[in-house]
């Protein structure tokens, strides 16, 4: 892949609830193609919140494609598994009719509608289970909880495919290439892209404590623990799993499979621990809460 030059936009430079001046910024840049990567991503706060979800994963999502459209270039927008119920038993494909069970999720879903309106050859690509060194997600939470819990408790009746943020980037460039040099048509549409093999959030748990404790740091006891022992604002769907062949057979991309992606992200964690600990950065915002001791439990996708 030959090196691409990226411009990183953010808010307050580019806010998708404030959406006035964004073609103007967008053509003062003249990018090759958009990757849409904001979202209004807070599952469980979206169900008091939803008009905002809506705003930013719908309304303004649809503006960026309306934009890209407008300047005949290519459009990348990211989606979740959590457009889906949950309640096949196999792994999703594209053909599967979603029916989100949270507010997030059906933003999510109506976003893809949107976007697709707006511009009839974007690529939309679902994701499942994202993760990486940096903010928040579900690897730093149990980083961060093996340093102030004794037990931690993690549900075992959800499944899914976890996908490091970074593979995940590396395989949207790619599909960027692609979208320039071939015909457009080929990759519009929604594709399934997400880490190789499955499990579920306890196994992901202990997963992630086996390599800390392979680095000799220290790991708090694991429990499981179903979904109705830890209730949450918003229902998750059991099963999150996607299926990801399509894009293989399109853009020839597979993601690297999901333990050895892990193993790479908290090495990458690891380096910056002064004493060779694999443990992750303290994050901010988080509802967990810092000073609690003994139990804790989890929600998912945090």
């Amino acid at each position: 892949m030959r090196s691409l030059p990226v411009v990183a936009l953010g808010r307050p430079e580019l806010d998708l609830e404030n959406r006035k001046g964004i073609d103007k910024l967008i053509a003062s840049i003249a990018p090759s193609a958009i990757i849409n990567a904001a979202a209004y991503t807070a599952v469980d706060q979206a169900e008091s919140e939803t008009a905002k979800a809506f705003s930013v994963n719908r309304d303004g999502a649809a503006v960026l494609a309306d934009v890209a459209w407008q300047m005949n270039i290519p459009l990348i927008h990211h989606s979740t598994d959590y457009v889906f119920d949950g309640s096949k038993p196999d792994a999703y494909d594209e053909s599967d009719i979603p029916a989100p069970l949270n507010a997030y999720g059906a933003s999510k879903l109506a976003g893809e509608a949107a976007v697709l309106a707006a511009h009839p050859l974007a690529t939309v690509i679902r994701c499942s289970w994202l993760y990486s060194p940096y903010g928040s997600n579900f690897v730093r939470t149990m980083l961060r909880l093996c340093e102030t819990q004794q037990i931690v408790r993690v549900v075992r009746d959800q499944h899914g495919n976890p996908t490091c943020a970074f593979d995940l980037a590396e395989a949207v460039l790619r599909i960027v290439e692609r979208s320039a040099m071939d015909d457009r048509r080929a990759t519009a549409g929604i594709f399934h892209l997400a880490g190789q093999g499955e499990t579920n959030w306890h196994d992901f748990a202990q997963a992630i404590f086996c390599e800390r404790s392979r680095r000799g740091a220290r790991i708090p006891a694991l429990e499981a623990i179903t979904t109705e022992e830890f209730p949450t604002p918003a229902r998750r769907p059991r099963n999150s799993r996607l299926d990801s062949s399509k894009a293989e057979r399109v853009f020839g991309i597979r993601l690297a499979p999901w333990r050895h992606a892990l193993r790479a992200c908290l090495e990458q964690l690891g380096e910056t621990d002064a004493e060779g600990n694999c443990v992750g950065r303290r994050q901010r915002n988080s509802p967990l809460s810092d000073h609690a001791r003994g139990q804790q439990a989890v929600a998912p996708d945090l």
